[in-house]
């Protein structure tokens, strides 16, 4: 979550990206690849931290089921987020802060529990939730600081 938590900040830094980080680690806990946002940066809707390192994942195992595979992620995934990590076959999903607004692994929706699901991966949310919260928090304030 260490390492998300970076990405996300070196995110925030590069550009006007929301700060969120991902990492796919592997069966033996080695990262296999990494992603933070870039909607802003890419002008894609899709570019979404946990996108992004899902493809990546992808590419670098050359195969799209990434069973065995863990994502972590400092943000809870939304619903085309959740839905990817479903259809990617990850193990499971960590992720540090809730998304009381759109997040889809327990918040609003709970899509990777649903029994109508194909796959269910195990989800722990709340890792590190607290500077994962502070880093979104403090995003958004320099914003609201910036807009007036």
């Amino acid at each position: 979550m260490r390492q998300a938590l970076a990405l996300a900040t070196d995110s925030a830094r590069l550009s006007e990206d929301v700060p969120v980080g991902a990492v796919v680690v592997g069966p033996d806990g080695s990262v296999i690849a990494s992603g933070a946002n870039g909607r802003e940066r890419h002008q894609d809707p899709t570019a979404h931290a946990e996108i992004v390192a899902l493809r990546a994942a992808s590419a670098a195992l050359g195969r799209w089921r990434l069973d065995g595979c863990s994502l972590i992620v400092t943000l809870e995934p939304c619903a085309m987020c959740a839905g990817a990590l479903i259809a990617a076959r990850l193990d499971r999903v960590v992720f540090g802060a809730w998304d009381d607004k759109a997040g889809a692994c327990g918040s609003v929706w709970d899509l990777p529990r649903d029994r109508a699901c194909l796959h269910r991966p195990e989800v722990l949310g709340g890792v590190l939730a607290v500077p994962c919260a502070e880093r979104l928090a403090a995003f958004f304030a320099d914003r609201r600081v910036r807009a007036d």
